[in-house]
């Protein structure tokens, strides 16, 4: 599969909309408000989940599944997902999605036991993948390729706006007013969140709908199943998985607060909440540059270095379990890789942005989510599975190596997606 110009698309109303910065503007109040709400009200529970979920009574290997039920949710949305956007549109799935967070939120709440948080945070997993498939899927309707990177990575450093407050609010009210505090938190935040999605304008290609114009622009023949078996795709999602098996242990704390929640006497939900705020807010600044640097040099520049050294940070953590170290040395190994995972914030769905065509990027957005899902519960299940072995030396140093063999992978046996970089050496 090939990259698809910029020009080789039909005139629509979509891409009509990239050249208009009055819609342009609607378009971005409308997806980083809820990004915003959305990332304040994730960020609440970022230091509690480990605490609520060792609050049932369980051990870290079972803890551990707490996370995988919400990557499975999202794996088992994603393909479903992605033909509901090709095929209603993308302006109700944007709205469903946060309300199904929002029930997740408030269920989890009061759940009444560890069987029943595992369904909880599977119907979150849902809701979170049908809000991120869709502002994918819209942002690539309506911006160029030369633009791409810095829309999608904009877009998600909004997000750790929201991020950034939440952690530390959560961990506090959960101190002070119970973990479930943090819950409620969340689902009010997502409930916020819909509400920009009443006033979008749907952005699907008007020939990918029912009854639109022109046969040739419709989804059935601009999207073929076969074309993801084309060098370099397989290799590619190969990389995807391996690198996002490694950052799931990172991505909203998950397994690494779980490591420190059983490590360290110090890692409350309090102080986890500070930590990861602060890093939140010190991340903000490289996911905007390295959009430019995606558009600038090229989508590589950022994601094989950033893999690579995410995965020796948690390697890292894995010495740290080895060896006894302090809680000092886990904040060194955190912050090196909430560096990376700045860095790394939007990289592989802004070269799905690059290959995807324009009659079925729902469905293609949602083979990749599906990669990427897949590597996200691969990292809790292998944590509990390694964990169960031969505790968290081997489960981080195994997660770990999967960051640095992705960076590899990609660096070597990859080409790089974006057109212009290809063709001017990334002059320009």
């Amino acid at each position: 599969m090939t990259t698809q110009p910029p020009s080789s698309q039909a005139p629509t109303p979509a891409s009509a909309a990239g050249a208009s910065p009055q819609r342009l503007l609607r378009l971005l109040f409308q997806l980083h408000l809820p990004a915003i709400a959305l990332g304040f009200g994730m960020g609440a529970t970022v230091p509690v989940l480990p605490e609520f979920a060792l609050s049932f009574g369980v051990g870290p290997e079972q803890a551990a599944l707490v996370f995988a039920a919400t990557m499975l949710g999202g794996l088992t949305a994603s393909i479903p997902i992605g033909y509901l956007l090709d095929k209603i549109g993308r302006r109700w799935i944007l709205i469903l999605g946060p309300a199904l967070t929002a029930l997740s939120a408030f269920l989890t709440a009061w759940a009444g036991s560890f069987e029943a948080l595992l369904v909880y945070r599977f119907i979150g997993g849902w809701g979170t993948q049908m809000w991120t498939l869709s502002r994918l899927t819209m942002i690539a309707d309506t911006s160029a390729s030369g633009s791409r990177g810095r829309m999608i990575t904009s877009l998600l450093g909004v997000q750790h706006v929201g991020t950034l407050a939440g952690p530390l609010a959560g961990g506090l009210l959960a101190v002070t007013y119970g973990l479930e505090v943090a819950f409620i938190i969340q689902g009010a935040f997502a409930v916020v969140a819909m509400v920009p999605g009443f006033f979008a304008r749907e952005t699907m290609p008007q020939g990918g709908r029912t009854g639109g114009r022109g046969a040739a622009s419709s989804p059935t023949e601009s999207f073929s199943w076969k074309a993801l078996l084309a060098h370099p795709i397989p290799v590619m999602f190969l990389a995807q998985w391996l690198g996002m098996t490694a950052r799931g242990g990172i991505v909203a704390g998950n397994t690494v607060f779980l490591y420190a929640a059983y490590a360290y006497q110090e890692a409350d939900p309090a102080t986890l909440g500070i930590l990861s705020s602060l890093m939140a807010g010190a991340g903000i600044p490289l996911t905007f540059a390295a959009g430019y640097l995606m558009d600038r040099f090229g989508r590589k520049i950022s994601i094989v270095p950033g893999l690579f050294l995410l995965g020796a940070g948690m390697a890292f953590l894995g010495v740290t379990s080895f060896f006894g170290l302090g809680f000092g040395w886990f904040i060194v190994g955190f912050v090196v890789m909430q560096t990376m995972n700045s860095l790394l914030t939007g990289s592989w769905q802004v070269v799905g942005s690059d290959l995807a065509p324009p009659g079925g990027r729902g469905r293609f957005f949602a083979v990749g989510r599906t990669v990427t899902q897949a590597g996200f519960t691969t990292n809790p299940v292998a944590v509990s599975v390694c964990t169960a072995i031969s505790g968290f030396t081997l489960a981080l140093g195994v997660v770990g190596a999967a960051g640095m063999l992705s960076s590899l992978i990609l660096a070597l046996f990859v080409p790089e997606t974006h057109s212009r970089s290809r063709s001017s050496g990334g002059r320009g």
